[in-house]
């Protein structure tokens, strides 16, 4: 699994905690290890990702928790979901505000690249649309690197 600096890491799981006992959210060892593995991770994890590597520590943790944990989270607006066609919906912890993604459609895996006119994209369609814009997606699709070489 690739991961995040420790630091940088710390800061999320402290961040995302603070969020959870706002809303009086019971801190339980499965849960925190929900966390830490949102905050490292950098591949965007499903939630079925997720309840595999939380099983090990915690074998008796159980998919609705994984759920649960993870629904709240994005509601808190502490997780950023990645939505696709065919259901398997993924997740960023380490970056939870809205980012553009490279995602390949042969490995599913993704990217998040920093693009330096974003906003200005945002500024521009602000402008050209009238809109208050409040968040948006940005996915691009197609073959990664590796993927390519594959072919």
């Amino acid at each position: 699994m690739m991961q995040l600096n420790t630091m940088e890491s710390q800061k999320r799981i402290e961040h995302m905690l603070s969020k959870l006992k706002e809303r009086d959210f019971r801190i339980t060892p499965q849960r925190l290890a929900i966390l830490k593995i949102l905050a490292a991770s950098e591949r965007h994890p499903s939630v079925d990702d997720i309840y595999r590597d939380v099983k090990v520590e915690f074998p008796t943790t159980s998919l609705a928790t994984v759920y649960k944990t993870v629904s709240l989270l994005k509601e808190l607006k502490e997780v950023l979901e990645l939505s696709f066609p065919d259901g398997s919906n993924r997740y960023d912890g380490n970056n939870p505000a809205p980012h553009p993604h490279a995602i390949c459609v042969k490995c599913k895996k993704i990217m998040d690249p920093e693009l330096m006119n974003l906003d200005a994209l945002t500024e521009e369609m602000r402008r050209k649309t009238g809109y208050e814009i409040h968040y948006h997606e940005l996915e691009f699709f197609g073959l990664c690197p590796e993927c390519q070489q594959q072919k």
